[in-house]
């Protein structure tokens, strides 16, 4: 249970982090959150709860990421 907790406070703050790609990047809104999870946990769940860790590993999988995720990735 605590891990379940702690990958869950990990992705939050991973995708709020991360959305549009900079440091002056707003806040992810729920849809790209909701769009970039699933991607997290299929490609880069061994990343988790290491936030850079997890970025750097979505960067580097974009060609594998669902169209939703690398959306917001192109924002």
């Amino acid at each position: 249970m605590k891990a379940r907790i702690a990958r869950f406070s990990a992705l939050s703050v991973l995708l709020s982090l991360f959305a549009a790609g900079s440091a002056s990047a707003d806040l992810a809104t729920p849809e790209q959150k909701r769009a970039c999870t699933p991607d997290v946990y299929r490609l880069c769940a061994g990343e988790i709860p290491n936030v850079r860790a997890i970025t750097a590993c979505l960067r580097r999988q974009k060609s594998n990421l669902s169209d939703a995720c690398r959306a917001v990735f192109e924002q």
